[in-house]
């Protein structure tokens, strides 16, 4: 049994001008960053990064500002798309990586997208799983403007009570095989937010009454090989609204496309699935 404790004690830190990263780096060889979304972190990849070292290679897990064992200021813009994007190239920097095959979740693509268009250089290779892309296969079960019932929604996330209401759901939900749904899984997702962890929660869900930023114009000048893993039953990220445009836009084929029986967690549901494609596009 792995625990979040033993999770905790895996990590290092990083200090931004905003605040500590925690991150896990483990392995050697060729990188590999796991990015995680919302409302998720480092936990979110624990299966599988065994089986990536294990193979041969060096694994960066980051818990982005206002997740996981990160620090959680309390402000707003900090915990925007394009401060994101510059912390992640900022560490990878500190680690003094300058290549890496990069692997995105969830509001990790909005994060993924920002980087890109700050520096495109140094990602080898882009694997996708259940990302934001287009506003249009985005749909969120809420929408919030900015003001007090965005603050109380996300200040549930950090009380034990608030927690059976909206985050223990929110992984029912988004997880096909209940049974992989178990006390020591959550624990890794509800424990990081019990301290004032709402603040990066606020920001995001308070995006999601807007249009997302269009990064089209980014995604037609990028020349960088994209693979695409997705839960095919997820119904918040939508594959058949975005398939056509990503397979244009991106030039990709469908041996490209690996549509997965499973929801919005894949990590949870299909780690060794995940990690069997992204070590055969690593070959």
């Amino acid at each position: 049994m792995y625990t979040y404790q033993e999770h905790l004690d895996k990590l290092h830190y990083y200090t931004t001008p905003e605040g500590k990263m925690a991150y896990l780096d483990e392995g050697k060889g060729e990188v590999i960053l796991l990015l995680h979304g919302v409302p998720t972190s480092s936990w979110l990849y624990r299966k599988m990064i065994p089986l990536l070292t294990n193979s041969g290679y060096r694994v960066i897990a980051p818990d982005m500002l206002g997740y996981g064992a990160s620090d959680k200021p309390n402000e707003y813009e900090v915990y925007s798309d394009e401060h994101m994007g510059r912390r992640l190239l900022s560490l990878m920097d500190h680690l003094n990586i300058h290549e890496w095959t990069h692997v995105f979740h969830d509001g990790g693509g909005l994060y993924t997208w920002a980087m890109l268009q700050q520096d495109p250089s140094k990602v080898k290779q882009l694997i996708m799983l259940n990302t934001i892309v287009y506003q249009e296969g985005f749909r969120p079960p809420l929408k919030f403007a900015p003001g007090r019932l965005a603050k109380v929604f996300a200040k549930q996330y950090s009380t034990s009570l608030g927690q059976k209401i909206v985050l223990i759901p929110t992984f029912k939900n988004g997880i096909d095989d209940k049974s992989v749904i178990t006390e020591e899984m959550l624990e890794g997702y509800r424990i990081p937010f019990l301290y004032n962890g709402q603040h990066g929660l606020y920001y995001f869900f308070t995006q999601t009454c807007r249009k997302i930023t269009d990064y089209r114009p980014l995604h037609q000048s990028l020349d960088i090989p994209l693979t695409v893993i997705w839960g095919k039953h997820d119904t918040m990220l939508v594959w058949k609204h975005l398939e056509k445009e990503v397979m244009s836009i991106f030039n990709i084929q469908p041996e490209d496309i690996h549509l997965l029986d499973a929801k919005h967690f894949i990590q949870e549901e299909c780690p060794v699935e995940i990690a069997e494609i992204i070590l055969n596009k690593m070959k």
